[in-house]
């Protein structure tokens, strides 16, 4: 390729240097700076698996403390999700004004304040706030960590890479409810919800360093007129040792593909615009309906399912017993969202997003199909109806729709508007997460198990209907040439 004229952002990250003969050279590792950004943006992705699924673990201390009843207990499960709808938007649309690489301090700073604050409150309405907060700030990592790493990696393996920092997810609500499991086996306190939380502070805090020492996107700077500041910061992305490129020269945008005032009418300006907002929102929305209900409520369910001491028990040993017992049964089930996202990434550039997706769906009503026959069960059969049910379930979605909506959700907007974009995608389906976690263990009391769960195997075949009617495929696709 003639490396003194101008090339575009992605042609110069895509690019596969050749031997003298012409032939491609057959291993083109990551730079160190790309395996950086990847690395620190998968803590988002871990925090918020962290703090949402362990506070199932954290919430009957809670209870046993604040005296909560069904509706407290929902606004518990419901504030980090209520602050991820809010701050996807509001702070994940600044992606697109101030910078990747700023946002993506910024919300961990948040992340950090809040996370603390909680580990010390004194009050349901403050630990509210607090929960909230930290919400807020993982909510702008939806777009910004997304977009740090398809923004700086090589078309070939988006895919593969935004699905492993995403798969972080799955692995720190593994890690929040073994977490939980462990202090409640240790110790003997009400307050030991407390001490879930503050064992990430200082993960937490080395993050925030970490992500002082890596670059802005270089599509970014593009879309904002930077062209000086691009080419700095594609030198830096793209250093090896030897030195290639030695020099970066990129070709200017044109003016209609610059960022000027954004705002989320353009979300549905026209058919395409549309049909990519409606293809990244309302699939989410659906999908996490079912995700969150069943990811964070589902020690309380294994707990009364399995004929553990009943959810309102007042001695503090009965609590934590049941606590314990509902932890143990969650970690192993949610072992499979950690399969489930593996194979997502070895599978998402072969077949393809829409498909997997639509898979995924049809999977997840199955599996809950499969959980709510439990109801007309007794006994070894119950309990194995629920376990089999709670397995299909993890892993089809995190091989269909809680791993594909997060990647399509990055992949379809235009650079000058993908930080609102995505942002508004993940604001529209945390509104599907805040309402189940808030309604869930009151409709858990007054409808059941059984009648929930059919209400989510219909949520599930429909997400699969948006997806097969809105689907634009976008494996292996230049970002540049989406766009």
């Amino acid at each position: 390729m003639d490396t003194s004229s101008p090339r575009t952002v992605q042609d110069y990250i895509d690019e596969v240097p050749r031997w003298p003969d012409n032939t491609l050279v057959a291993d083109v590792s990551l730079t160190s700076m790309q395996w950086r950004i990847w690395g620190l943006a998968t803590a988002g992705k871990f925090f918020e698996g962290l703090v949402v699924f362990m506070t199932g673990v954290a919430l009957p201390l809670m209870s046993l403390e604040f005296h909560l009843d069904a509706r407290e207990k929902g606004l518990v499960g419901a504030a980090s999700l209520f602050g991820i709808l809010i701050g996807a938007t509001v702070l994940g649309g600044l992606a697109d004004v101030a910078g990747r690489k700023t946002m993506f301090i910024i919300e961990m700073v948040i992340f950090t304040i809040f996370l603390s604050l909680v580990s010390v409150s004194t009050s349901f309405a403050w630990t509210i706030f607090f929960l909230f907060g930290m919400g807020v700030a993982l909510g702008c990592d939806y777009p910004t960590a997304h977009m740090m790493i398809s923004e700086s990696i090589p078309s070939r393996v988006r895919g593969r890479l935004v699905l492993s920092a995403f798969g972080f997810q799955a692995v720190g609500a593994m890690a929040g409810t073994v977490l939980g499991y462990l202090i409640l086996r240790e110790r003997d306190s009400v307050s030991d919800w407390r001490l879930m939380y503050a064992a990430a502070i200082i993960p937490a805090i080395l993050v925030i360093i970490g992500r002082f020492f890596i670059t802005e996107s270089p599509h970014w700077h593009m879309s904002v007129g930077k062209t000086a500041l691009a080419q700095r910061e594609m030198e830096k992305l793209l250093w090896r040792n030897p030195r290639y490129p030695k020099k970066v020269l990129l070709t200017e945008l044109p003016p209609h593909s610059r960022a000027g005032r954004i705002g989320f009418s353009q979300l549905f300006a026209n058919e395409k615009i549309r049909r990519a907002t409606i293809l990244a929102s309302v699939p989410w929305f659906l999908q996490d309906l079912g995700t969150y209900g069943i990811g964070i409520f589902t020690p309380t369910i294994l707990a009364a399912s399995i004929g553990v001491p009943k959810s309102d028990a007042s001695n503090l040993s009965d609590v934590i017993m049941q606590d314990m017992m509902g932890a143990k049964g969650a970690a192993a089930i949610d072992l499979l969202l950690v399969v489930g996202i593996v194979a997502a990434v070895i599978f998402a550039d072969w077949i393809g997003r829409i498909k997997l997706q639509v898979l995924g769906f049809i999977g997840c009503a199955l599996g809950l199909f499969v959980a709510s026959c439990s109801a007309y069960c007794t006994g070894n059969v119950k309990i194995s109806l629920i376990f089999a049910g709670f397995i299909i379930f993890n892993f089809m979605t995190n091989l269909g729709p809680n791993a594909m909506t997060y990647l399509i959700a990055g992949e379809v907007f235009p650079t000058r508007y993908r930080g609102i974009g995505a942002g508004f995608a993940a604001s529209f389906a945390k509104i599907g997460a805040v309402t189940t976690a808030y309604l869930f263990p009151v409709l858990l009391q007054h409808i059941g198990t059984a009648t929930l769960l059919y209400i989510l195997v219909g949520t599930s075949l429909a997400g699969a209907w948006v997806t097969w009617r809105f689907g634009i495929e976008t494996k292996g696709r230049n970002l540049e040439e989406i766009e």
